[in-house]
C-alpha cells in the first residue's frame, strides 16, 4: 500500500520536473500531496512519535543488553554512556550513508541469532522449563501486539525507497528480507523457549539467561553495534522532520543541520532513561502506534486514493494478475478491523495495564530494570 502511494507522488513530482537531490521524500508528504492536509498532518504526528519511541527502544536495548558483558554497572548508567555515543548518528547526513552499515547488520544479526539457536539447543531443555498457555488476557493481547510491533519495521519505507536507485524494486526485495528474518527469529526463538521456556517471561533479554562465554559476549558486542546503527536509521526521519520545521533542510552547511538535529537526540535519550521498560514499552508502541503507522493509515489511504474507477484504471502499480481490487480493498478492511479489535483495542488496554504496573514497582528512571543484581 505503502509503494503504490510513493510511486504515484513520486511521478506527480517528476512531472513538474522536481529535484530529489537535496531533499527526501517522507510519508506525511506523499499522504498530504495525494490526499490533503488531515492525512499529512495525522502521518506526521503519528509517525513522527512512533519512530521518535523506536529510536528509544533501541537506547533501552543498548543498556540492557550491555549490562551481560559488565553487571558491574547498572543498566541506566551504561543507556546514559551509550546515549553521548547515539548523539554521533546527527553526523550521518542521509539513508545513502547507511547502505554498508546496513548490511554489516544483517551479518551481526545472523550471527547473534544462530548463536542463541546453537546455544539454546547445546544447553538442552532446562528442568524446570514449563510451557504454560498465558494465564489470563493481559499476556496474550500483550503477545499479539508484540507482534505488531515486530512487524512494524515498515514505517521507514518510504524514505528506504527513495534511498534505493530503483525504488519500484522495494517491494521484491523487502519480501525476500523477510522471509531472510523469518529463518534467523523463528529458529532462535522456538529454541530458546523449547530450553528454558516461561522463565523467558521474567526476561525480556534473551542474553540474561545464557551462560557467559566468549561467544555470548561477541553477539553483545555485535549486537551494540547493530542498534547504534538501527537508532540513527530510525531517528533519521524524525530528524529530517525537525529539519523542515526549523527550514534547514535544504542547508547546503551539514554542521547547522547536525545542530538541529541535536536537540531531537538529546531528548530521545532523556526519555530512554525515563522508561527503561523495555519489553513492555514496545508493547505500548505496538498497540497505541504502530497500529495506526503502520497498518490502519496505509490501508485506509490506499482505499481512499484508489476509491474512483478513474485512479484504479490508472494507478502506476496494478494489483497482480491473480487479485483484482475487490480482493485487495476486502484485504484491506479485514486488516483495519483486526488491527482496530486485537492491536488498539485489547492490545492497549493489556500493554497500558502492565506498563503502570512495572512503573508502581520500579519508578520512573528506574536504576536497572530486571536485575538480578541489587545496584541500590
Amino acid at each position: 500500500m505503502i509503494t503504490s502511494l510513493y510511486s504515484e507522488y513520486r511521478s506527480l513530482l517528476e512531472k513538474q520536473n522536481l529535484s530529489f537531490k537535496s531533499h527526501t521524500i517522507q510519508w506525511y508528504e506523499v499522504l498530504g500531496g495525494l490526499l490533503g492536509p488531515w492525512w499529512k498532518t495525522a502521518a506526521l504526528l503519528l509517525n513522527t512519535v512512533y519512530l521518535f519511541c523506536i529510536a528509544i527502544i533501541q537506547l533501552i536495548a543498548c543498556g540492557s543488553t550491555v549490562y551481560y558483558i559488565n553487571d558491574s554497572i547498572d543498566k541506566r548508567t551504561w543507556t546514559f554512556i551509550f546515549g553521548v555515543i547515539f548523539i554521533l548518528t546527527v553526523f550521518i547526513p542521509t539513508a545513502y550513508n547507511y547502505r554498508m552499515w546496513s548490511f554489516v547488520g544483517i551479518l551481526m544479526t545472523t550471527y547473534t541469532a544462530w548463536y542463541l539457536t546453537i546455544s539454546a539447543a547445546t544447553i538442552g531443555q532446562q528442568p524446570d522449563a514449563t510451557h504454560s498457555a498465558p494465564s489470563s488476557l493481559v499476556p496474550y493481547f500483550t503477545g499479539a501486539t508484540n507482534l505488531l510491533f515486530t512487524f512494524g519495521g515498515h514505517s521507514v519505507t518510504v524514505e528506504i525507497m527513495h534511498a534505493m536507485w530503483r525504488p519500484r524494486k522495494f517491494k521484491l526485495v523487502y519480501l525476500f528480507t523477510v522471509l531472510y528474518i523469518f529463518s534467523l527469529t523463528i529458529p532462535s526463538a522456538s529454541a530458546l523457549y523449547w530450553a528454558f521456556g516461561d522463565r523467558l517471561l521474567m526476561h525480556s533479554n534473551a542474553f540474561s539467561v545464557l551462560p557467559r562465554t566468549k561467544f555470548r559476549d561477541a553477539a553483545v558486542v555485535l549486537m551494540l553495534i547493530h542498534q547504534f546503527i538501527e537508532f540513527g536509521l530510525l531517528s533519521l526521519p524524525v530528524h529530517f522532520i525537525w529539519e523542515k520545521v526549523l527550514g534547514v533542510h535544504h542547508s547546503k552547511h551539514f554542521m547547522l543541520r547536525a545542530a538541529a538535529r541535536t536537540p531531537v537526540a538529546l531528548s530521545m535519550w532523556f526519555f530512554s532513561l525515563m522508561i527503561p521498560f523495555f519489553g513492555s514499552i514496545n508493547s505500548a508502541v505496538g498497540s497505541l502506534l504502530v497500529t495506526f503507522c503502520v497498518y490502519i493509515i496505509p490501508c485506509a489511504a490506499h482505499m481512499t486514493f484508489y476509491r474512483s474507477t478513474h485512479a484504479r484504471q490508472n494507478a502506476i502499480e496494478q494489483p497482480p494478475s491473480w487479485m483484482s481490487w475487490t480482493i485487495m480493498y476486502l484485504i484491506n478492511v479485514l486488516i483495519i478491523i483486526w488491527t482496530v479489535i486485537i492491536g488498539l483495542g485489547f492490545g492497549s488496554w493489556a500493554s497500558i495495564n502492565i506498563m503502570i504496573q512495572q512503573v508502581n514497582k520500579f519508578g520512573l528512571f528506574a536504576k536497572c530494570f530486571q536485575c538480578e543484581k541489587n545496584h541500590n
